[in-house]
């Protein structure tokens, strides 16, 4: 029972953390563009704000891990991260709100981000990293679906029957009920963390890992690391590419700025599934083979996209390519970095592998959604959109060409045997949370 329930508060806080940045932005982007009076490009701007504060705090976030405590790290985390809801729904300018951007790239990152892959690592064990990370991203999944529905009931009482005819004032007053249901719920999750996680790292300092400048310049020599990186980075445009979606619904597909946040949050219900599906194939077949099929689903289901017009006779492929494109992304978010257990990651320098890895492969917070606004802002409407899709398929062929490579890697691999450690002095040390710290 209480595993369970350590992994029902890591799932809530999982996806919490990143609601108020980015939820507001994936379900409610119609509706923040007009509140705040932003161009896809000025919004693209702020992210890139963001961006390129998390990418600063990956690395020492990933030594942060290995030294703390899990349930300080993400309890702190999360009621920081809520209180700067706090400040955005006084609906902030635009110099105001690139701040609180690079505010939440530090707290969403800096204590949190390899704390929880950590902890989730150490959950699932040697044998069940595909389960484990499945779970987590399922369950964020639908955690995620069920917010954004809360959040388009509560949107959609402050406006109209029909929506398109919503004033300003109440679209405004709308979108701060949102973002104060979002920094509630952040907070409340904060102090659950506090109170019903591990206290994993609080560790005398005789079992804790020699972290040293010669073991993190060995960790980037090791070519294991670059692909993976390299495989998060190609998914995670990809699930940047979702945020989108309700914009496109809107400007291409014909609906109101209700319903396209309903089919975006649809569109979410289907991460459970694949996360968890990915999950379980991935600890059978292999994670890098799961990963190679969603990358090839991906360039198929976006170069439809960029293929497909408004007319009523394409609609029906759309909405279906706008849910295989989602399953595919959230099977890749489930597995990527069950990807540890099959590279031969030491337990032990988990947190500082996953920093170096998250400081390469999520580099898109910074260029993604510059490039994407601009995109869209040079073609407007329906040949914008079209763009757009054919560059998410582009970065899904590369993705798919880096995650074939690492297959073959590991096939080779089981036929010569172990991988050999790589002269880092952890290699050695007692491993953090073993099976029996588990049970």
């Amino acid at each position: 029972m209480k595993r369970i329930v350590q992994m029902a508060v890591l799932i809530l806080a999982g996806e919490m953390i990143f609601s108020l940045p980015f939820h507001t932005a994936r379900f409610f982007r119609p509706t923040l563009l007009e509140v705040f009076e932003f161009s896809n490009t000025s919004l693209g701007d702020i992210f890139a704000v963001y961006g390129l504060a998390a990418m600063l705090a990956y690395f020492p976030g990933g030594l942060l891990a290995d030294r703390l405590s899990i349930r300080l790290l993400l309890g702190s985390s999360l009621i920081l991260t809520g209180a700067g809801g706090f400040y955005m729904a006084t609906i902030p300018s635009a110099g105001q709100m690139a701040l609180l951007y690079g505010y939440w790239g530090i707290t969403t990152i800096f204590m949190f981000w390899a704390a929880m892959i950590k902890a989730t690592r150490e959950w699932g064990g040697a044998l069940s990293q595909g389960k484990a990370f499945g779970i987590l991203d399922g369950g964020r999944g639908f955690v995620a679906a069920c917010f954004a529905f809360i959040g388009i009931a509560v949107l959609a009482f402050y406006l109209p029957t029909d929506a398109t005819l919503a004033t300003d004032v109440q679209r405004r007053a709308g979108f701060r009920g949102v973002l104060l249901l979002y920094s509630i719920a952040t907070c409340a999750i904060g102090v659950l963390a506090w109170f019903l996680l591990p206290g994993s790292g609080e560790k005398s300092s005789a079992t804790k890992p020699r972290l040293t400048f010669g073991n993190t310049v060995a960790t980037f020599k090791r070519p294991t690391i670059w692909a993976q990186a390299g495989i998060i980075l190609c998914a995670y445009c990809g699930y940047k590419g979702l945020d989108n979606y309700s914009l496109y619904a809107v400007q291409v597909l014909g609906m109101n700025e209700i319903d396209a946040a309903r089919l975006s949050a649809l569109a979410s219900y289907v991460r459970p599934i694949a996360a968890v599906a990915a999950g379980l194939l991935a600890d059978r077949y292999l994670a890098s083979r799961i990963i190679s099929l969603m990358f090839g689903v991906l360039v198929l289901s976006f170069g439809i996209l960029s293929l497909a017009t408004p007319a009523s006779d394409w609609l029906a492929l759309i909405l279906v390519n706008i849910f295989i494109s989602a399953f595919a992304v959230f099977a890749l978010r489930g597995v990527y970095f069950a990807l540890l257990e099959e590279t031969k990651t030491p337990t032990n320098i988990t947190g500082t592998t996953v920093g170096v890895v998250s400081f390469i492969g999520f580099t898109p917070e910074i260029f993604f959604a510059p490039i994407t606004g601009r995109i869209l802002d040079a073609a407007p409407g329906a040949p914008g959109h079209r763009n757009y899709f054919l560059f998410l398929a582009v970065v899904a062929l590369l993705g798919l060409a880096v995650a074939a490579c690492v297959a073959r890697a590991t096939r080779a691999n089981r036929r010569l045997g172990p991988e050999p450690t790589v002269g880092m002095s952890v290699a050695s040390e007692p491993v953090v949370g073993d099976a029996s710290d588990r049970a």
